[in-house]
């Protein structure tokens, strides 16, 4: 689709919404939706479409003064819905944006409820057509009077006047366009150079004269021309989607910076569309970009989406644990010199640095399969690719249309961000150092409480209507058994995610896990209109039910349950038994408590039972330990060995070894420690050389702390904890070495515990405090676990302590 179509000519076809606005001209509203299709990109622009929201129709005249008083011009019609109270509802609709925010306005003063008001129109506009993600379009195509003349390479996008749009059955992934994008700048903000690539498509646009380097490098004298040549670039290129490192905050940011400080518009977008700006309310220098036709999505906010968890997110260690390597120089102070240094005296090498950066990110999205995730959960719930979180916003998607052709407009959420919801069941364990621990868990418990016991928004508010066999539930909850949603929306994505998992779609079924997954907490969140106790406590306090009388099953059966939490049991076999022994014993309970529970809610529920119960894991070893301090078993904290197809492999679950804010040192021995615990090693040698090691300095690499600012330096005023005194001096040195201050305004410090305190790593000049490690992180490790051999760390280590 790169050729010029004539006006008014008649197109059909199919792509994948990358991005949506709202644009008003002549007193009239008009949405704008680019697509990726196969032939290339398209701009589809709706008629003009009417703002709206909704109120009682008891309070028409109220309304109608509020909005007369307040000049407000609007379209009244009454509805045959209604709102959760039963009231008949209206429409009010706008035909600007001026007179859609009035309104509100004017109706908040006169305490009219309205319902709705929230919804934006570019989403509402799709989910009522059950548009997530790909649609199917015709329209006629159009010609702009102010069109630009089209780029280098022919690139003229195809704009088209909607006619119709309609839902795409299944989940074809685009082909995006991405372009990895990295500025290199001075420490005042003031651009080096730009690097991008792509697949197919290297350069890195560097100030300076021309000189011998690679053909990648164009040159170019000053600031502005640097500028000018990136909005070359990426209309040369035209990429879907921009991906980078912190690349809205910090690269896009700084763009947008210095292009208004040049005078330059920043015409990025499709169709030479300018970029824009929008602050984040609340937070300095963090905000969103908005790039009509263009995306731009963060890597670090990406993986936080898909569920990833590093100890660090920065590019260096990221890519270090996902692709096996990373950056020349990890050191901020460092690398920084090492680019005004280059800068200076060897621009080929900084842009041959700047080219990396933009590779590795290409990398770690190859490797994540990242836009292929974000992208099937916009096929899922209809949310935009660059999303953050959006979890009750994907709900209200796939929820809002379905309720109103059930005659319903949606509730407001709770004034007062509602009230806590009971949590998920947590057993006191029983602490100890066992042989042959079980671990069955539930399959997606929460979804199964959904689907099984009907909970639902509008299956409450008529369920409270029956009086002939509703299904009760908790805190005088009853459910509709024929008259919901959510059971057949989560129905639908289990047998999606089964399939995922056949066709092993790893992107898929992760992506379609989190949507289920977040049912439970969107409903006990009081940021969603459908908030409601009973909806929530229906689904927690029935799985603290099904998992007291699992325990209670198991406990019958023979067997001893030392642990319970959320929706895993921990069984211990007390007895002689072979490996062989616990895998025959764990499938035949899997297989007992899917029969009673499948009987139990047929008999005294008269529904079809979804709750399913795997056997997962055998630990031939396990501890439970006890509360540090306390002989009361801990909670969410276990160690175990079990065996894979490759080996063994120790588990840690919450104690130090995977905790961010322990040493190395602390985890290596912990790791070691506990290994040679569960293969019954004497280890009093072990812990005596550790102690007198760390004495030496041997393990001096391996004593730095790693510690999250999570507010800016001069917020920390009544307590003042180690890391946030390291991080204050290392700025007091960078400020009196004219340096940049780094952790003002949060950011990770890695500092090391002295004589003289705690002081940063990189600032490192008093000598170690080897008695704290010692004491903080040696002892307790080797506290937690010793007891259960009938050993003591003071017995142990005394020798070693009256040495010094």
């Amino acid at each position: 689709m790169t050729k010029v179509l004539p006006h008014n000519e008649p197109i059909e076809g199919e792509g994948f919404i990358l991005t949506r606005h709202r644009r008003e001209s002549m007193g009239r509203v008009y949405l704008e939706y680019w697509l990726v299709t196969p032939e290339g990109p398209v701009k589809l622009i709706t008629p003009a479409q009417r703002e709206v929201f909704f109120i009682r129709q008891e309070d028409r005249n109220l309304v109608e003064q509020s909005l007369k008083h307040a000049r407000v011009r609007y379209e009244y019609k009454d509805l045959a819905l209604r709102d959760f109270d039963q009231a008949p509802v209206a429409a009010l609709y706008f035909h600007t944006g001026k007179d859609y925010y009035d309104a509100k306005r004017a109706l908040a003063a006169s305490a009219i409820t309205k319902y709705e008001d929230d919804v934006r129109l570019t989403e509402r506009f799709l989910m009522e057509r059950f548009i997530y993600g790909n649609t199917q379009f015709s329209g006629m195509s159009i010609s702009s009077s102010n069109r630009q003349p089209p780029s280098s390479n022919n690139n003229n996008p195809i704009s088209l006047q909607v006619t119709k749009l309609k839902p795409v059955s299944g989940h074809t992934i685009p082909d995006f366009r991405s372009l990895s994008v990295d500025l290199e700048c001075s420490d005042k903000g003031a651009l080096y150079s730009i690097g991008m690539t792509s697949k197919d498509f290297q350069r890195v646009i560097m100030i300076g004269e021309q000189q011998e380097g690679p053909n990648w490098i164009q040159w170019v004298p000053n600031e502005k021309a640097l500028l000018f040549a990136f909005i070359a670039s990426v209309n040369e290129f035209d990429p879907d989607i921009f991906i980078g490192w912190n690349v809205i905050n910090f690269d896009f940011r700084l763009l947008i910076k210095r292009a208004k400080l040049q005078g330059i518009s920043l015409s990025l977008g499709r169709g030479h569309q300018l970029i824009q700006w929008r602050n984040r309310s609340n937070e300095v220098n963090q905000g969103f970009v908005t790039i009509p036709g263009r995306l731009v999505i963060d890597g670090i906010d990406a993986l936080k989406s898909a569920t990833y968890y590093f100890e660090s997110f920065s590019l260096e260690f990221v890519s270090q644990q996902l692709l096996g390597k990373g950056k020349k120089t990890e050191d901020v102070d460092n690398r920084m010199q090492a680019i005004n240094h280059d800068f200076k005296y060897n621009k080929v090498k900084l842009a041959e640095y700047n080219l990396q950066d933009c590779q590795l990110v290409l990398e770690i999205f190859d490797q994540t399969n990242l836009l292929a995730f974000l992208a099937l959960r916009s096929q899922l719930t209809g949310l935009e690719l660059d999303r953050q979180g959006g979890s009750v916003a994907a709900f209200l998607n796939l929820y809002l249309p379905k309720l109103h052709r059930a005659g319903y407009v949606s509730p407001n959420r709770p004034e007062n961000g509602g009230l806590a919801s009971p949590g998920g069941y947590v057993m006191r364990s029983k602490p100890g150092l066992y042989q042959h621990v079980l671990v069955l868990d539930f399959k997606s418990l929460y979804p199964s409480i959904i689907r099984t016991f009907k909970i639902d928004p509008l299956g409450l508010i008529e369920g409270l209507k029956q009086q002939d066999d509703p299904i009760p539930g908790y805190k005088g909850a009853c459910f509709s058994r024929d008259q919901h949603f959510l059971p057949d929306i989560i129905t639908t994505l289990w047998k999606q995610r089964d399939e995922a998992k056949k066709t092993k779609d790893a992107a898929r079924s992760q992506a379609i896990k989190i949507l289920m997954n977040s049912f439970y907490g969107v409903l006990g969140s009081g940021g969603c209109p459908f908030y409601d106790p009973r909806l929530a406590s229906s689904i927690t306090l029935r799985g603290h039910e099904i998992m007291k009388a699992t325990a209670q099953w198991i406990t019958e059966a023979g067997y001893e349950v030392i642990y319970g939490d959320t929706d895993s049991t921990f069984v211990w076999l007390d007895g002689h038994y072979s490996d062989e022994d616990a895998l025959e014993i764990g499938k035949s309970l899997q297989e007992m408590i899917n029969q009673r529970w499948h009987q139990i809610i047929a008999d005294e529920y008269k529904l079809d039972c979804a709750l399913e119960i795997e056997f997962e894991t055998h630990f031939k070893r396990f501890l439970m330990p006890t509360i540090r301090g306390s002989e009361m078993g801990s909670k969410k904290r276990y160690a175990g060995l079990k065996t894979t197809t490759n080996g063994e492999e120790l588990v840690f679950k919450g104690l130090e070894t995977v905790r961010s804010d322990w040493t190395a040192l602390a985890k290596t021995f912990q790791t070691k420690l506990y290994s040679m615990v569960f293969s019954d090693q004497d280890v009093g040698e072990y812990i005596r050389s550790i102690i007198s090691d760390t004495r030496s300095g041997h393990y001096d690499q391996g004593l730095v702390y790693k510690k999250r600012l999570r507010r800016p330096l001069d917020q920390y005023v009544k307590n003042v904890p180690p890391h946030v005194k390291a991080a204050r001096l290392a700025d007091q040195i960078n400020e009196s070495e004219g340096k940049t201050l780094r952790y003002q305004r949060k950011g990770v410090i890695a500092y090391v515990m002295t004589r003289s305190g705690p002081e940063p790593l990189e600032y490192l000049s008093s000598p170690i405090d080897y008695d704290h490690y010692i004491e903080k992180q040696i002892r307790p490790i080797a506290e937690g676990i010793l007891p259960f051999i009938d050993c003591s760390y003071e017995e142990i280590a005394s020798p070693q302590m009256s040495l010094f």
